[in-house]
């Protein structure tokens, strides 16, 4: 099943199992493909986490079993997120000389990458990470058991709107509060409450399909801004807390402004965006969103009727 509520065939009830049971099944299978990295591996099995989350944050006015599933869910996440990490720098490295590849000498920096390159593969071999693999995967396995058992105290578009709003709420929260403090950890905050956002509007996409596409597409872009922003700032610190074993003085002072422009230029193109994305207050984005489901929901009768004359 994909990431998605089928609201017109299935309860809200019946999708919150299926697609959870979906994602488990998937993050399951990846960890046993032997084809995958180490490192493929925990980034596909740390999304579903994260989607598994959102799933649960949407329903969570209605979901008894809410805090404590989230909270499984994280700390599943969170086991391995040190290998991600070391592989995000990398591409993060690789993506801030791309972009001012032209301005720069691309090869000044090549042993500032081998060192990276370097610290990731010390972390892959000093660990024992095929007993966590093996850990997630019994938490995984143990997950899935669990969603056979996940009940809502409401129905239909009532389960979803108390999760809707407050996510939302809280994204718009996080965006005045990086606004007035535009720091890494202010923007990263606003980062993760637009990433949950992003991941409800994908999961109601079909209650209007032609117009919750421009929403979904529009929180995917600003997610992915603020989030190559968080990412320089952990280079930063990468580099700043040993700066001797990644190279000269000349070299990490450019790669840092570098990095600080880079990071000026996305947060001005992610306030802009944020500012259009979540413009409306949470009570007429969540009003506008019941009347798409409701819209839709009668579409698909009058559908079944017609079928049926």
């Amino acid at each position: 099943m994909t990431y998605r509520f089928e609201h017109t065939t299935r309860t809200v009830e019946e999708n919150l199992r299926s697609i959870a049971h979906s994602q488990i099944e998937k993050a399951l299978a990846e960890l046993d493909d032997t084809e995958m990295s180490v490192q493929d591996t925990v980034h596909q099995v740390r999304k579903r986490c994260k989607k598994l989350r959102g799933l649960v944050r949407l329903v969570r006015g209605s979901f008894s079993d809410y805090k404590s599933e989230n909270q499984k869910f994280r700390d599943t996440a969170a086991q391995l997120s040190y290998i991600r990490d070391a592989e995000a720098i990398i591409e993060t490295h690789d993506d801030l000389i791309g972009v001012y590849g032209d301005q720069i000498d691309q090869m000044a920096f090549s042993s500032v990458r081998d060192q990276l390159a370097a610290r990731q593969e010390k972390i892959l071999t000093e660990r024992d990470i095929e007993q966590k693999l093996a850990q997630l995967r019994a938490e995984m396995v143990d997950a899935r058991d669990r969603t056979h058992q996940w009940r809502l105290s409401e129905k239909s578009f009532e389960a979803i709107e108390g999760g809707l709003a407050k996510t939302y709420k809280r994204a718009r929260t996080a965006m005045a509060a990086a606004h007035k403090d535009p720091t890494p950890e202010k923007l990263h905050e606003w980062r993760k409450r637009v990433k949950y956002h992003w991941y409800h509007a994908r999961l109601l996409r079909d209650i209007w399909p032609l117009m919750m596409r421009a929403h979904v597409e529009a929180a995917d872009k600003l997610s992915d801004m603020l989030g190559d922003h968080h990412d320089l700032a952990v280079y930063r610190m990468t580099l700043l807390s040993d700066p001797e074993s990644y190279g000269d003085s000349e070299q990490i002072e450019a790669l840092i402004g570098l990095i600080v422009a880079r990071q000026s230029v996305l947060a001005q193109e992610a306030f802009v965006l944020g500012a259009r994305l979540l413009a409306e207050r949470p009570s007429a984005l969540v009003k506008r969103w019941r009347a798409f489901w409701r819209t839709a929901l009668r579409q698909e009768a009058a559908r079944e009727n017609a079928l049926a004359a």
